[in-house]
């Protein structure tokens, strides 16, 4: 396993750093105070090859691995976390039909994200996050249709989504066993996106509530057979987990980049307050951090790529780099001192922005969970 990129990789890498510095980072704080996304982003991102990352070339995708999508996510979420979220989730939606569509479905759903329209995954609900099982909207078949009810809860993308991936239970009485996955067009009857939901952080990334009053679906909708859902879900994790630790991974890297640089110029006591040694060691704490958290998203996404199981590497990816995200942004926050609490500098940003990596995508303390299932397994 040999992390020295490529020379493909430092161009895909060079290319998405330009990017989010010219066309990201200028932006970043004014999208974050208005909360909205700035559409020309994803339409200049398109251009240049950054979005749909994993969606084949036929499709109009760029047609690369989640290693690729790895590096892209890092240098994207260090401009701003929220915009990166948008643009990135795409490619979870990408991960549902690689994992278990059908070739009409890729066909179907491919070609609308290489068209640029956005996606929502109706997972989470009310009363069901981190615990997949426990989801409670139902889908009924009748005849060759299901019917839809339910409710859902913080689903990123759903205000601008024309259509989604929407976790229901087809059988009460199997607990994980009885959960199916459907394809639902936004104008489908009865389907309706509630107002954006106020956010402390990544607030350029829209979420939503998405009510289901009697939403009827063909058949053809369901995405792989009837309570294949749970496990569908875990696939998508073990994918989407890499690129949700890299995006941690980016804001920590912010973090330290702009501490370091504050702590050259900022000077008490007769010396820049790097040659304290109560700040050198906060920021050489905060830069093992962000190289052991690099390491362990590159391990994740290597091995899957190459077809290999990372169950437990994503969750040790994701665990790390999202407490790394919180507790460098925090040192970083305590090194710019007062400043760091300003909104005239990008610190108060990254500390707001870096909380939810350890709640979204599994808690850090589901992901524990998952590393001491797989610990007493082998």
């Amino acid at each position: 396993m040999n992390f020295e990129l490529s020379e493909e990789h430092k161009l895909i890498q060079d290319a998405a750093r330009q990017f989010a510095r010219d066309e990201i980072a200028p932006i970043a704080a004014e999208s974050d105070r208005e909360s909205s996304f700035p559409m020309q982003i994803m339409d200049k991102a398109r251009e240049v090859g950054l979005v749909n990352v994993t969606v084949p070339e036929s499709f109009g995708g760029v047609g690369l691995g989640v290693f690729e999508l790895a590096l892209i996510t890092k240098e994207l979420a260090w401009a701003c976390a929220g915009i990166n979220g948008v643009l990135s989730l795409n490619s979870v939606i990408a991960d549902v039909f690689h994992v278990a569509g059908s070739e009409q479905q890729k066909e179907y759903v491919f070609k609308r994200l290489g068209d640029g329209e956005f996606a929502g995954y109706a997972l989470t609900e009310p009363g069901a996050g981190s615990d997949v099982s426990a989801i409670s909207t139902r889908a009924v078949r009748n005849g060759d249709r299901y019917v839809l009810n339910g409710s859902k809860v913080w689903i990123s993308n759903a205000p601008m989504a024309s259509f989604f991936v929407v976790f229901a239970r087809t059988d009460p009485q199997v607990g994980h066993r009885g959960i199916s996955a459907f394809l639902v067009d936004r104008d489908t009857p009865g389907l309706t996106v509630g107002a954006p939901l106020g956010k402390m952080g990544q607030r350029a990334a829209p979420a939503a509530e998405v009510f289901l009053r009697d939403v009827e679906v063909p058949e053809t909708a369901r995405i792989s057979e009837e309570g294949d859902g749970f496990l569908l879900a875990m696939k998508v994790f073990d994918r989407s987990r890499p690129m949700v630790a890299a995006g941690a991974l980016g804001v920590a890297q912010r973090a330290l980049d702009e501490a370091v640089e504050y702590a050259r110029t900022r000077q008490t006591m007769g010396k820049a307050i790097i040659e304290h040694q109560a700040i050198g060691h906060k920021l050489a704490d905060m830069a093992l951090r962000a190289e052991a958290a690099r390491l362990l998203v590159l391990q994740a996404a290597w091995l899957l790529d190459h077809g290999h199981r990372n169950t437990m590497q994503a969750a040790y990816a994701k665990t790390f780099a999202a407490d790394a995200a919180v507790a460098t942004t925090t040192d970083a926050m305590q090194i710019f001192g007062g400043m760091g609490y300003s909104t005239d500098y990008p610190v108060e940003k990254l500390f707001r922005d870096a909380k939810v990596f350890q709640i979204y995508e599994g808690t850090s303390e589901i992901q524990r969970n998952i590393i001491a299932r797989e610990l007493s397994r082998s």
